[in-house]
């Protein structure tokens, strides 16, 4: 290069149209020509985390907001500021550029490259303002009314004109899991305890930056009301009437629009009763469920269960800790006994349920909060079977001395498994690929030797006794990862829903 200097090479290019960009960090898998990337990144100043868990890239292209290959050397520089503009204006979304291997190590004449400035900020849209006039007369009608809060409101970082909204106007609020936070989980408005109820009961719905997915059961009976109108709040024009024809539809920004609720509202003063029969029903509704989850938790067995697991976790995490969490009934229970007091501080399997993301989302924010000296921890709560999935990020971890947390809540299995003595005699029985349950794993795993093996910490915990002890001598290291193996009764289950949890697998 030294006797070509008006010349560049492709992946120089990449790096420098990427650090245009403003991006900070890049996560990847060497190999070539990543590699090449990875060493012209760091040159431009892009912090490179190498990785273990390689997904299949290809298929990627299906599930992105934009894909695109380069046509010429020239055009990587336009392409790579549309992916970064695209990945975040709208709804945000993965975006996807791929690079043929003829180009990565083509050289091109500089002159040619034309240098992107960085994309502005995603611009600010705000909803027509009949459309909240319909809105507001459908919502005063309400007699049961009920706030949905997504990942969309915290996306829009609405929690400040939320909170005004909530506590003015005196309505209960629902959070979806990755909209956990937005408001504090403990808010005397926040009817998460209720859930089941408060879907199915509600005569008004406001939607705020969530989908009426799964999640949400397509806001469809049996799990809702089928007379219940909704509120869409959305930044997706293409999300409004997705299952269901909303009563009003808001398209926007969600923190914008609420802002545009509130001068309303300001106006007249209105505000929803506090001594309805519908806040009766909820309270009540939640004072039962909360007994019969404190009654699970509280109960001294060995092997321990779920609630007893999260019951003296809630207790010690850190209020402002980043929560990442995935499995079956690790996730689903988790979701309902450990709060989220901030915004963004909490990521799981969301939308599409993809399990082995946890490890990678802990290695991001972990990144993020000692680049950025929060102080703040991050603690990964894994299901026996999600951990699997990317086990070996914890090599990652230690590379690069990440002081995150990890829970693995060990069952032997994906829902249910068996104890040691049952696998044995099962052994016993036969070969094991036809006579063990499919859901089943080696009992009493010990991934806390795996994190062991790389430099961390690792604890095998029994009782509540060792959880305690693990998790505080966790929490107070800030100079390697932990692993804490909590075993737990194989049959320890949630407890009894009054739905199943996937009324409709699709619609």
């Amino acid at each position: 290069l030294g006797k070509h200097l008006h010349y560049t090479v492709t992946i120089q290019t990449v790096s420098t149209c990427i650090s245009l960009q403003n991006v900070e960090y890049m996560f990847g898998i060497v190999g070539v020509p990543v590699i090449e990337v990875a060493m012209a990144a760091q040159a431009s100043g892009i912090k490179y985390v190498g990785m273990r868990n390689e997904q299949a890239v290809e298929a990627c292209r299906l599930y992105s907001k934009f894909s695109a290959r380069p046509s010429s050397l020239d055009m990587i520089s336009s392409v790579v500021e549309k992916a970064v503009r695209t990945s975040m204006y709208g709804r945000p979304g993965a975006v996807y550029v791929d690079i043929s291997g003829d180009m990565v190590n083509a050289k091109v004449d500089r002159s040619r490259v034309r240098e992107v400035p960085c994309c502005p900020p995603p611009p600010v849209s705000m909803a027509d303002h009949m459309a909240i006039t319909e809105a507001l007369a459908v919502l005063k009608g309400a007699k049961r009314p009920l706030l949905i809060i997504g990942k969309g409101a915290a996306h829009g970082r609405a929690e400040g004109a939320l909170r005004e909204l909530v506590e003015g106007c005196g309505l209960p609020f629902l959070p979806t899991p990755m909209g956990k936070g937005v408001l504090p989980d403990d808010h005397p408005n926040c009817v998460a305890a209720a859930r089941s109820r408060a879907l199915l009961q509600s005569d008004v719905v406001v939607l705020l930056g969530a989908r009426l997915n799964w999640i949400l059961h397509f806001g469809l009976p049996p799990r809702f009301d089928p007379h219940v109108k909704v509120i869409q709040v959305d930044l997706c024009a293409e999300e409004m009437g997705n299952n269901m024809q909303p009563a009003a539809a808001l398209l926007g920004d969600v923190n914008a629009i609420v802002k545009q609720i509130l001068e309303y509202v300001h106006k007249d003063g209105w505000k929803y009763p506090a001594d309805t029969e519908w806040w009766t029903t909820l309270k009540e509704k939640m004072a039962a469920n909360a007994t019969m989850t404190k009654a699970l938790a509280l109960q001294s067995t060995t092997p321990m269960n779920y609630y007893q697991v999260f019951h003296h976790i809630s207790q010690l995490l850190p209020h402002d800790c980043v929560i990442v969490s995935e499995g079956a009934n690790t996730m689903d229970i988790g979701r309902t006994m450990l709060n989220n007091y901030l915004p963004r501080h909490r990521l799981d399997a969301g939308t599409f349920g993809t399990m082995g993301v946890g490890l990678g989302f802990a290695i991001a924010a972990a990144t993020v909060q000692r680049n950025q000296n929060t102080g703040q921890r991050v603690v990964c709560v894994e299901g026996d079977s999600a951990f699997g999935f990317s086990g070996m990020e914890v090599e990652t971890m230690c590379r690069y001395k990440l002081p995150v947390v990890i829970i693995v809540v060990n069952n032997n299995g994906i829902y249910s498994g068996v104890d040691a003595e049952t696998w044995e005699m099962m052994g016993k029985m036969g070969d094991l690929t036809t006579v063990a349950p499919p859901v089943t794993l080696l009992p009493e795993a010990r991934y806390d030797e795996v994190m062991n093996a790389f430099g961390g910490r690792g604890f095998l915990v029994r009782t509540e006794e060792e959880l305690r002890s693990a998790l505080q001598l966790s929490l107070s290291d800030w100079e390697r990862p932990s692993l804490l193996n909590v075993l737990i009764d194989p049959s320890s289950d949630r407890k009894q829903q009054e739905f199943p949890w996937l009324t409709r697998s699709n619609l």
